[in-house]
Order: structure tokens, then sequence, then C-alpha cells
């Protein structure tokens, strides 16, 4: 399973440099309402959840006039300094020389630089250059100096989600004296995203409100099946899921990809405004968004609810906003008081792919005037709410996050009591020992033969029957049929896993959640993204083994995780934490917590504006 040590290093040491040609400050206040603002940027961001359960991968981009321009090289080759810009905002790719030679050179008093809004954006981004290498798994790895004191970094970046509100509760009666909103919800992603807000969109309509659910097209019976409005939203999600499986990463694999995601990026951010106010395309009823409530991966939400002014609230199933406590899902930070530093750095590498789509829609679209990020106030200005749809008992809300932050729990939708199980799969489940699921979902397997084959060796050695789900990676291509292994497609999770004993998976949130929700010891093998977090997060609360990365995938290690789950201490735990997540309502806390945020209007006052001049792009992505 593992890469040769030639390409692993080729691939790792991938690192984004970013030059400092930047012309002009495009937000400060130095330009006006009628000033064009046209990047020829190459940017590029993706979203990708796998196995139905949420894991983005944001790749920030590559900078160019023209894309032909790009000479964007595989992996493993060595000219990719070559890959240079000319346009508004240089950035170039470059192989990292040695990491230490990159990090010996920080001093705390630059790394706190990056949260000072008097240090140019020039400055910062050298900062950025020679702090940070993005990773091929999707994340970014940066080191702090060894003598720098967290409160050094966390100057000049607390948060408005800190400062002191009104923290209400709202019992579930006050909710009914609150008048009948519309309500959109802009969700990108794939089903595993949409599902958690079907639910929350349900429960809305109980208390007599109107939702739309603004997703992708192909899930358009799921969301109408359900009872609520549907309206597409661009872009397609097996093509981003098919670049993320090429790619793994920030970086393109050739530069024939970059458009393509260019323009799914595209028609994501310009569908946002239609969602929010056109018609229903089915009926021609209209729609006038109220409220907005939108995932991170929307891109251009926040924009749309500064030019309509209406409220939003952002909800998610995996950290954004800045703490103390663990770093960001999407970065790799060894030292503790870089963990606030991470969201910072990881929040300005999805804006260097993102900013020139974000404006053109702000200026051509929305009449609103174009935004800077890295020269501004780094988000001290967001008073956006969240809330994270996870158990606070898995992962307990930070204790730097204020009242505008909210930890809601796991939001299920009920599956499993509609559901009909095939007859084999329930006979061959009566005829023996509860079995122990393994599967990774849509992810990709390099060497899906020799991953089947350790599988079934691991199960025979540890004398388990086990479940294989198939996905789209290619596993279980058995030789011979085994009457001790049960290979199947995807069937809903909330009523597979009260079948098995134990579980291995990729380690999605939703996956994640389903398993802890059955009370099953469980491994999480993570690919990228935010999957080596929700592992760490399963090892730390004691119901499973340490993560086995994908590239290490090996027997022993599969049959030592297998012994680990077997534990009967490890069983106890991971009924305490079922049990203990009985007593949670997800989707209760985040209707709550939707609630609690929304702005009470005053008769006659209309809502004031979010000012451009103090706009944050961290607002898209949480405080920061």
């Amino acid at each position: 399973m593992a890469h040769s040590p030639e390409k692993r290093r080729s691939d790792t040491e991938t690192s984004l440099e970013v030059s400092v040609e930047i012309e002009r400050d495009i937000a400060g206040g130095s330009g006006s309402d009628s000033e064009e603002v046209e990047s020829k940027e190459v940017g590029n961001v993706a979203y990708l959840n796998n196995g139905g359960s949420s894991s983005p991968g944001f790749l920030s981009g590559v900078a160019s006039k023209n894309v032909s321009e790009v000479n964007t090289l595989p992996a493993g080759v060595s000219n990719i300094d070559k890959l240079e810009s000319k346009g508004q905002g240089q950035i170039k790719l470059e192989r990292s020389k040695t990491e230490r030679q990159r990090h010996n050179n920080i001093r705390a008093e630059e790394a706190a630089q990056i949260f000072d809004a008097k240090v140019s954006v020039q400055q910062k981004l050298k900062l950025l250059k020679r702090m940070a290498t993005v990773k091929d798994d999707g994340t970014v790895e940066f080191e702090v100096p060894a003598d720098v004191a967290p409160q050094v970094l966390a100057a000049g970046s607390i948060d408005a989600c800190n400062e002191a509100v009104d923290d209400e509760t709202l019992d579930a009666t006050d909710l009914p004296d609150i008048p009948p909103l519309q309500i959109v919800m802009l969700i990108v992603g794939t089903r595993g995203d949409v599902q958690p807000f079907v639910a929350i969109g349900k429960r809305l309509q109980d208390y007599g409100h109107r939702v739309r659910l603004a997703t992708h097209s192909n899930f358009k019976d799921f969301v109408l099946t359900a009872g609520l409005e549907f309206y597409p939203l661009g872009g397609d999600p097996k093509v981003l899921a098919g670049y993320m499986v090429k790619n793994k990463g920030f970086l393109p694999s050739g530069p024939s990809e970059i458009p393509v995601q260019r323009n799914q990026m595209k028609e994501i951010i310009y569908s946002l405004l239609p969602a929010c106010k056109d018609p229903d395309m089915d009926c021609g009823i209209p729609f006038k968004a109220d409220a907005i409530i939108a995932n991170p991966p929307a891109y251009g939400h926040i924009h749309v609810a500064e030019a309509l002014k209406v409220p939003i609230h952002i909800f998610f199933t995996m950290p954004w906003t800045p703490t103390s406590e663990f770093p960001h899902p999407l970065s790799r930070v060894k030292q503790q008081s870089g963990y606030r530093l991470s969201y910072q750095i990881v929040d300005s590498l999805i804006w260097l792919g993102i900013r020139d789509m974000i404006n053109d829609v702000r200026k051509k679209k929305l009449k609103l005037r174009p935004v800077t990020y890295l020269s501004g106030s780094q988000g001290s200005d967001s008073d956006i709410p969240h809330g994270y749809i996870w158990s606070p008992h898995l992962v307990p809300k930070p204790k730097d996050w204020g009242p505008k932050v909210d930890v809601v729990g796991f939001c299920f939708l009920d599956l499993a009591s509609n559901y009909e199980p095939p007859e084999p799969l329930v006979k061959w489940l009566e005829a023996g020992e509860k079995p122990v699921y393994i599967g990774f979902g849509s992810l990709p397997v390099q060497e899906p033969e020799k991953m089947t084959q350790i599988i079934v060796k691991a199960l025979e050695m540890t004398g388990q029957r086990g479940i294989i789900n198939k996905g789209w990676g290619g596993l279980g291509n058995l030789a011979e049929p085994k009457d001790s292994i049960y290979l199947l497609d995807n069937i809903p999770h909330d009523w597979l896993f009260l079948q098995c004993k134990a579980v291995v998976h990729h380690g999605g949130a939703g996956t994640t959640a389903a398993g802890l929700r059955a009370a099953c010891p469980t491994t999480v093998v993570p690919f990228f993204g935010d999957q080596p977090f929700w592992g760490e997060r399963v090892h730390a609360r004691g119901v499973g083994p340490a993560p086995i990365p994908v590239d290490e995938f090996t027997l022993p290690k599969l049959v030592d995780a297998i012994k680990f789950m077997l534990d009967p201490k490890v069983k106890q735990h991971a009924v305490e934490l079922a049990k203990a997540m009985e007593s949670e309502d997800g989707v209760a806390g985040a209707v709550k917590a939707f609630f609690k945020h929304l702005p009470r209007k005053k008769p006659g006052l209309e809502p004031e504006p979010v000012p451009s001049s103090l706009f944050s792009i961290s607002r898209c992505f949480g405080c920061s």
C-alpha cells in the first residue's frame, strides 16, 4: 500500500511559494464602487465528501493570466519552480529545498505578524511562503518558533465570536413565537453533507417556516422526497470528487485540470444568489430568503447575505473556528502554540485560490465593492454565528469558543426505520456472530486486490466474520467466495452498524457518527482532509486505536487494530459514549442555535449591512 520513498518524498515536499508583486490593495478604501477588479488568477478550491460523511479537501491554486501558461507538472517532476504567474497577485509553486531551511528562519515576532493589520500584504505573503508547506494529502504543514508564546500568536486575533453577547436560551415553547420565515439552505458537497440539513430543514418546517434546500441537482429527489423545497446549485460533486481522488491535495496534477475546477467553482458561486431570491423552478412560486443557513464550501454564501441584508448562520461538521485546543483539521502543526495560527494559515491559502472569483461575483452580480484579505482585520470583525454538528461528548466545545459558537450534536436523519435489507444479508447475519465492518465508501484504493487480501487475512487471523463494502474503490474481488465474508454495496449505516461489533472506515464525520451511535469500536483509516482529525478524536475518547493512514495500511496494523477493538474495555467505552449520545438531539440543537442567534428586528428599522471595508474572507469559513 505504501508509496515508494522517492514518490512520497517528491509529493510531500511540495510547497506553496507566494511572490509579492501585488499591485494594489483592492479593499482598503483605495478604490471606488466603479473600480474594475478582474483577476485572471487560476485559483482552485474543491470540496469532497467521501462515503456519505463530511470530509472536505480544499485546494488552493495557481495564479496565471492564461491557463495555457501554467506549467503544472505531475508530482515528482523537478522543474515545477517554473510554474509562476504574472497577474495581480503572483503565486509560484516550487519544491521546498529543505524544511529546516524554511522554518528555522521564522522568529516569534514574524509569526505574530500574520495577525497584524499594519503589516502589508506583501510581507504576509512572504511569511506564508516561508512558513507553510502544502502536502500531497490535502493538508498544510508548518512550524512555529520554539520560543514563541501562545499569547504572541493570539495578539490581534481576538474573535468577535468570543465577545459578550446576549446568550439567552430558547426553550422549544419559544420557537413558535417567531414569525414564519423563508429560509434557504446553501449546501455544497455530497449526500453526506446534504443529509444533516435535510433533518434540520424538516424540523424547521415543523415550526411553520418555509425551507428551501439549495444543493446539487443529483439530490433533487432526495430533498423533495423528504418534503422540502429544492433549488439547484451549480457544480457536480462527482466532478469535484474525481478531482480530489486524482490529486488528493492542494496542488493540481496537470494544467488540464485547472479549468475544470474553475468552472465548477464558478457555477457554485454564481448560483447562490438565484437560490436565495428566484421563484421555484418547477411551480413558479415566488421566494425571497429572510435568512440563510450554509456550510462553508458554498464559498460565496456570506457575500450573498451581505448583498441581500439578511442574517446568515454557518453550520459545519468539522472545526473552522480558531482554537488553541487543537489545530485546523487541514493542517499539520506539532506545537500547541501554533494551533490557533493554523486556522489563519489554511484560511489564507484558501483565499488565495478563490479571491478572483469572489470579487468577480461581488462586482458583477451582487453590486458590492471588492474585498481583500491578509491586509485587513483578519476576521476580528466577524460576528457570524457558527454551529458545529458533532457530539460534545466526543469533542467538547473548546473553552476559547464564545457564545456565538455552538456544538449542537450530530444531526441524524432516520433511514433505518424504512429500510428493508436484502434477504441474503439477513440470513448471513443470523448465521453467526456479529461481523466487523470494513469499507471506505467512494475513496480510491490504489491496490484494491492487495488491500482485500490484507482485510481477509486479518479477519481470519483474528477469527472474525467480516462485511466488506465494495464502494468505489474496487474492494472485495475474492478469488473464491468465503462463508465468513459478505460483500455489499452502500446501505444505510444507521441500520448496518447496529448489526456489527466493530467498524473500520475512512473517518468521514457522518460515518464516524453512525458507528459511535451504534456503540461500535472504531478504527479510522484516513485518506486525507479532516479524516485524521476524527481518527485522533476517536482514539482520544478510548473507543478505537490510533488511526492508520491509508499509506501505512498493513496486515500487522489491521490485526492489531481489530484486537484493540475487541477489548471489552474498548467496547465498554463505546457503549458509554453511545448512551451519552442518546440524550442528544443534534437537530433540535441546531434549530435552537439558529433561532437563538437570529437578530430580533426592531419595528421600523432595517438591519444594518455589513461594511465592505471590514469584510474578511475568513467569515466564509469561520471566525478567525
